[in-house]
């Protein structure tokens, strides 16, 4: 039967597949565009399931926040190309990811059905090895709980922080941009928050310093003990001193409000 280029330009523009590909699809679902579709989907799913082990550097972290403000979710998807993590279709996919993950229970979230779907069709549209690398969703108490977001400009790097309490939208913001600009980053909320493991390295290391300089027992105690503070104001957030006015530390950035929780994600890094 004879297909029409405009059915041709219409299947390509839904799947981002060459002319080619989209026509002989419609030539055999007989025209119907719909069906095309879906042929071409049940075909190429099998076809990029085969990439999934190449490697996936770049990609994108994205936020949504609830009507309410109330829940939040942290999502990051990965992709082969800084190319396709630009591309508009990508962007959008990802943004509509985190929105589906609103409706997940809190936590580490597994992918559900409808957003192994949208990934599906960035994996035909693109021909890369694209897929979820994670997603956590947060969820407070409506008018207690709040949260604030940054999403770095070229989407490799996003913050959320979680305060309860009366704060400041824009001051959240402002603290999710400071945990995505700060060094050293902040590992914990406070001292007691960080990794014992890092905790104890830390300490070791200072003591053979301080053994080694030939110091005095009292003086080289003294001396690890203000390095240690020196430490954990340098990564416990509370203690940092604020980026946007060094003059001031986190903490008093918040007034009577509280900082319960924060994630910083990065493309390419682990968490």
């Amino acid at each position: 039967m004879s297909i029409s280029a405009k059915d041709v330009m219409n299947l390509r523009n839904k799947t981002g597949l060459a002319m080619m590909e989209c026509k002989k699809a419609l030539q055999e679902a007989n025209g119907n565009v719909d069906e095309a579709e879906t042929l071409l989907r049940k075909k190429l799913k099998g076809k990029m399931e085969t990439k999934s082990d190449r490697v996936a550097g770049e990609g994108r972290v994205e936020v949504a926040v609830s009507d309410d403000g109330s829940s939040a979710a942290l999502v990051k998807v990965k992709a082969e190309t800084d190319f396709t993590a630009k591309n508009e279709k990508f962007i959008d996919a990802v943004k509509k990811i985190a929105e589906l993950a609103l409706n997940c229970d809190s936590g580490s979230v597994e992918p559900t059905d409808e957003m192994k779907e949208i990934i599906d069709d960035l994996r035909i549209s693109t021909g890369e090895n694209i897929s979820i690398d994670q997603i956590e969703m947060f969820t407070g108490e409506a008018g207690q709980t709040h949260y604030g977001f940054y999403v770095h400009h070229d989407g490799k790097t996003g913050s959320l922080v979680e305060a309860q309490g009366d704060v400041d939208g824009e001051v959240l913001r402002q603290l999710a941009m400071h945990v995505t600009a700060v060094m050293p980053r902040p590992l914990g909320l406070t001292s007691d928050d960080i990794p014992a493991e890092l905790v104890e390295k830390e300490r070791k290391f200072r003591i053979e310093q301080a053994v080694e300089s030939g110091k005095p027992q009292e003086i080289a105690e003294k001396m690890v003990e203000g390095g240690m503070k020196k430490f954990f104001s340098e990564v416990a957030l509370l203690e940092q001193a604020f980026v946007m006015d060094p003059s001031k530390a986190v903490r008093d950035m918040i007034g009577g409000a509280q900082l319960s929780n924060f994630r910083r994600w990065q493309v390419g890094e682990a968490e």
